[in-house]
């Protein structure tokens, strides 16, 4: 099979021929026929992830095919079409993966949607819903709102029933977030926490940027606000002042969709079945906005470094 390998830190993907997989008790082989590109797959290169894979190694944290082969004890029938949150391995013509991270398609679905759903969806519904309690009426706010990540906020918060605020730089992407149903748009190079007070304040805050834009947000909140920082794709952790989140009851919810995998499973596969249900019945519209193909992978991660990707970047093979 061909993959993108990554063989040293800091360096390109390099297109290599290799054996291809085979599953295992639990797993299943996929024919991948198209591997989403997230933020997380640059921090690989760079060996700054929350999980590392020993090099060399072909990086894909989700993709979408066909179950080709099933190893002992997996329950999935060969020849279905499934979404997989593999973690890493999509970017390669086949892929093994635990049968329990897989998500049958709705018919209909292309490779292209599906390829790019899960993790930036899943983020979303699992942060919004049983992390923050996102409430129909609050006032959401969400940074880098034109990002794969942060579209999916906008969608969900607004299909939850929440008054959503899209932060996101340039009138191009801040129309993408207004196409996704945001109710307010504030450019990034603006003053935003002056513009969200002026809005009534923000009760949840949905942060994938860090650094300033965070510590703006996090001053624009009411008292008993929510915060989920997801991110930062401005390179910047900010540091969070606990004399702010006492005098303001405000909440902090560490979220990282990965680790929940191994912690919560249960909770990756009830999110996959209602993001799934949603999409076959037209409640959800993912956007992708780069279809590249797998010798164009570098370029694709150059888009979500250089945060020129709205919406999902996805690599076709």
């Amino acid at each position: 099979m061909r993959a993108a390998v990554l063989e040293a830190l800091n360096s390109d993907l390099v297109i290599r021929d290799m054996p291809a997989p085979q599953p295992g008790p639990g797993e299943v082989q996929v024919r991948v026929e198209a591997c989403g590109l997230n933020f997380a797959d640059t921090l690989v290169q760079k060996g700054r992830y929350q999980e590392n894979p020993d090099l060399p190694a072909v990086p894909g944290m989700e993709l979408a095919g066909v179950v080709t082969a099933v190893g002992p004890g997996a329950d999935m029938p060969v020849g279905t079409r499934v979404a997989a949150y593999a973690g890493f391995g999509g970017l390669a013509e086949v892929a093994v993966v635990p049968a329990a991270v897989c998500a049958p398609l709705p018919e209909g679905m292309p490779a292209t949607d599906a390829a790019g759903f899960l993790v930036a969806y899943a983020t979303s519904h699992i942060a919004l819903g049983p992390l923050a309690q996102l409430a129909p009426g609050e006032r959401l706010l969400v940074t880098g709102a034109s990002g794969g990540v942060g579209l999916t906020a906008v969608e969900i918060g607004k299909l939850m029933g929440a008054e959503v605020i899209a932060v996101a730089r340039g009138a191009e992407k801040l129309e993408i977030a207004r196409a996704a149903g945001a109710d307010h748009l504030i450019d990034a190079g603006d003053d935003l926490r002056a513009a969200v007070k002026a809005l009534g304040g923000a009760d949840v805050v949905y942060d994938a940027v860090g650094g300033a834009g965070f510590d703006a947000a996090l001053r624009s909140t009411n008292p008993g606000a929510r915060l989920l920082p997801i991110g930062f794709a401005s390179g910047e952790v900010p540091q969070i002042p606990a004399n702010y989140l006492l005098v303001k009851n405000l909440t902090v919810i560490g979220f990282w969709v990965g680790g929940y995998r191994s912690l919560r499973p249960e909770v990756l596969r009830q999110s996959f079945e209602t993001l799934m249900g949603w999409y076959a019945e037209g409640r959800l519209t993912p956007h992708v906005s780069n279809v590249l193909s797998l010798e164009r992978v570098n370029e694709g991660l150059e888009l979500l470094r250089s945060r020129k990707a709205t919406g999902k970047v996805v690599i076709t093979l």
